[in-house]
């Protein structure tokens, strides 16, 4: 009988065991690398076969996925790579080379089309139709709608300048549309033309400028050189450094964050990334900070009251308790957060909302015209706002940016956890701490030197000339450390451009014929204006910038790669003014522009921008 007894005793321990086991998850981890460069593969997708479970390589080609077990099989798949499967076999690292499969791009179909709607008096394109996911587990797909919002913007044409000499815009250091624009990328699909703002791509990069000195806030650095893509034209590159203000330097912060936790925010990179991305950003918080936590679905409420940031467990433990389900009650959640801010507002502090939702709002005000109407009044009470967008499918860009332009904010788009990384741990002062806010820029141009120009980029960002001097009028902020670039492309005077907007008059001159003598050989005159975050006067800085012509092979990394990327942008929203710009040219930019690149951004563009030219040879 102690025998029989002994033997169940065995058996059960077995059986427990191996349900332990299987309980267990274990990590596997490896590299992929192409199989012709060697270079590693930013993006790639590593799915376990017949199931949902995966993760993306980083921007060194690494990835870790958590499996049940050491048996099974993982798939890696890439656009314009050959897909490659990988038995475990009990292997805890698995590294994997993928070869170059440029006929697999001629199978990839995208449905649906963009097609146009008008909401809140604002044109808009929504990006409607299915979209196909494929499951590993049975080759077959399934359909869900899909209902992204972006809103229409009409590029931005050459001036002429003598009789519109000014330009005048808010400065935007927003830059969802990059990472969002990644993502349609890295799926094989070229994203809606609406969703490209070339701006946004531009500032996703920093740039190194030279830091401002003594009392000022920031510097202003300026390069005027041919533009790559039309010879006869000339690229003016302005770029601004904001002053970096050390951490420990950084004032207390009253943060509050506003959470959506409605049904849809469920997916995996959704509410998931967003819990992972805020562990991560409550890691840098200090004693002398503050975080609440409020949430809404059908209704608002709040999870957690204001904690400081030395309690981080406790921060992390109500994060981690947050589920997804019900309806999307944005306008509720937004007034209980500035409310919750506004009870706990510190006067010589950092005083957020950090907004995180896919803008999929649908209860209670929803419209792109109720958000703006209640965040322009939630904005004078000295509350800044960042938002943070996730998912995709029924994402809505356009009342994202519409928040974060209104709220005295920022805007990011987060796809993956290195971008949380990126905006959450890397820019964190960046991304949370203001330096200035309702930052214009006003350019005038010398007709002498120059006969038409365009700014590129920031077309929701223009401004009427009158004002800029106005200080009522709500602009642009700047966080610490930040760098703002803006392109202008030149018709220089005596060029024979087609894209010239009106021709010379036959009753009167263009141009006084003293202005040469007057000024020189000015080409522009550059005129900054900002506020400190709690100041109401704003604060002016001029520079001019004469009309000296580099040649593009001499030009800073700076100005290549940022003409690079304008090049990328114009490409992708089928500019009328690429001209002789194409994929090769925008490689060969960026392969010269790259410089030390320690994050790996850089090089992940290059990836981008040769996935784009396989797609457009099929």
């Amino acid at each position: 009988m102690k025998k029989l007894m002994d033997a169940i005793r065995i058996s059960s321990l077995i059986l427990i065991s191996s349900a332990m086991l299987a309980a267990q998850s274990i990590t596997i981890s490896g590299k992929v690398t192409d199989f012709d460069s060697g270079e590693d593969l930013p993006g790639v997708n590593v799915i376990l076969k017949g199931t949902s479970t995966g993760v993306t390589t980083d921007l060194y080609g690494e990835y870790l996925i958590e499996v049940p077990s050491l048996k099974g099989v993982l798939v890696f798949t890439y656009i314009g790579m050959e897909k490659k499967e990988v038995a475990i076999k009990g292997r805890s690292v698995i590294d994997v080379q993928l070869k170059a499969d440029v006929a697999q791009l001629s199978e990839v179909v995208v449905t649906g089309s963009p097609v146009r709607n008008f909401f809140s008096q604002r044109k808009a394109a929504s990006y409607e139709g299915d979209q196909v996911y494929f499951m590993e587990d049975t080759e077959s797909s399934y359909h869900q709608p899909n209902t992204e919002d972006y809103e229409g913007l009409d590029e931005n044409t050459f001036q002429e300048a003598t009789q519109n000499p000014l330009s005048t815009f808010s400065i935007d250091v927003d830059a969802a549309s990059y990472s969002n624009m990644r993502r349609f990328i890295n799926s094989g699909q070229n994203p809606p033309k609406d969703a490209v703002r070339i701006e946004e791509m531009i500032n996703y990069f920093n740039y190194d400028y030279k830091q401002p000195t003594g009392q000022d806030s920031f510097s202003i650095n300026t390069e005027v050189a041919p533009a790559p893509w039309n010879e006869k034209h000339q690229l003016v590159h302005i770029g601004l450094q904001g002053k970096v203000i050390p951490t420990e330097n950084l004032p207390a912060s009253n943060l509050v964050f506003l959470l959506d936790v409605s049904g849809s925010m469920f997916a995996q990179n959704k509410l998931p990334l967003l819990k992972s991305g805020l562990k991560m950003l409550v890691e840098q918080l200090r004693e002398e900070d503050k975080v609440s936590i409020v949430v809404y679905a059908g209704a608002a409420g709040c999870v957690l009251p204001p904690t400081s940031g030395k309690e981080k467990d406790k921060i992390n433990e109500a994060l981690q308790n947050l589920q997804a389900g019900g309806s999307t009650a944005g306008g509720a959640g937004i007034e209980l957060a500035y409310k919750i801010a506004k009870e706990n507002f510190m006067k010589e502090g950092n005083n957020r909302i950090i907004l995180a939702t896919d803008g999929d709002f649908n209860v209670g005000a929803s419209s792109n015209e109720a958000m703006e109407d209640l965040i322009e009044k939630k904005r004078k009470e000295g509350v800044f706002l960042t938002v943070l967008g996730f998912g995709m499918g029924n994402y809505k860009d356009s009342k994202m940016e519409i928040l974060a332009d209104k709220g005295n904010g920022n805007y990011a788009y987060i796809d993956n956890i290195l971008e949380a990384k990126k905006v959450l741990v890397n820019e964190f002062g960046g991304t949370l701490f203001t330096i200035a806010k309702d930052v214009k820029i006003q350019v005038e141009f010398n007709p002498a030197n120059v006969t038409a120009y365009r700014l590129i980029g920031y077309e929701n960002r223009k401004l009427n000339n009158e004002d800029f001097n106005n200080d009522k009028k709500d602009a642009g902020e700047l966080g610490s450390g930040h760098t703002v670039t803006a392109l202008y492309e030149i018709i220089p005077k005596g060029v024979d451009s087609y894209f010239k907007p009106i021709d010379d008059l036959k009753y009167q001159k263009n141009e006084p014929k003293t202005e040469k003598v007057t000024y020189g050989d000015e080409l522009l005159t550059i005129k900054f204006r900002y506020k400190a975050p709690d100041e109401e006067v704003s604060q002016l800085i001029v520079k001019t910038v004469e009309n000296t012509i580099t040649a593009l092979d001499k030009t800073s990394d700076n100005f290549r790669w940022s003409a690079a990327v304008a090049t990328y942008g114009m490409l992708l929203k089928d500019s009328d003014y690429i001209e002789n710009g194409d994929y090769k040219l925008v490689t060969d930019l960026a392969k010269g522009a790259k410089g030390k690149d320690e994050n790996g951004y850089r090089i992940e563009f290059i990836k981008l921008v040769e996935s784009s030219s396989m797609m457009a040879k099929n």
